[in-house]
């Protein structure tokens, strides 16, 4: 079976096996190396996923396996500020289906889609886990608790500046 060829950046390659290298090519930390690998280049593409691989020598397809299974990973470009919409029960209930659209208006985007300057991206989530706070939307790290239709403007502006 002949070799794939990975196209990659020579700095990218330097840096993803600068970080195998700090978890000593442990393939006990597929998920540590893939995490860090995500705070690097933003993203998980498969030519990231393989050199990975190669490095633990570990089988792509395992690799896959996590990057596919674990929410917190992404196999495809986020935004600078990355927007998501939990639709959660509590938090359907309570309005989120239409803070959703009017992100979505506001961003000129779709969930899964990613703003022309690359600032925002737009993502759902099943549950985020702050029920009590419902309607939540995360951007980045920070929640926004109790978010109304009217709120959207004013919290993506705080990042547009």
């Amino acid at each position: 079976m002949a070799k794939t060829t990975i196209k990659i950046s020579s700095h990218c390659l330097k840096e993803l096996k600068e970080i195998c290298d700090s978890f000593n090519h442990e393939k006990g930390q597929l998920i540590n190396v893939l995490k860090k690998a995500q705070e690097k280049i933003g993203y998980l593409p498969p030519e990231v996923q393989m050199v990975i691989a190669e490095e633990l020598k570990v089988p792509v397809a395992k690799v896959y396996g996590v990057v596919s299974f674990y929410s917190f990973f992404t196999m495809v470009p986020k935004g600078k500020y990355p927007i998501s919409i939990c639709l959660g029960t509590a938090c359907y209930v309570r309005g989120a289906e239409g803070i959703l659209q009017e992100v979505e208006r506001q961003l000129n985007i779709k969930s899964g889609g990613v703003t022309p300057d690359g600032l925002f991206s737009l993502d759902c989530l099943r549950c985020v886990g702050a029920c009590g706070l419902a309607p939540v939307i995360l951007i980045g790290e920070k929640v926004y608790p109790r978010v109304t239709p009217n709120k959207v403007k004013e919290i993506l502006d705080e990042y547009r500046k």
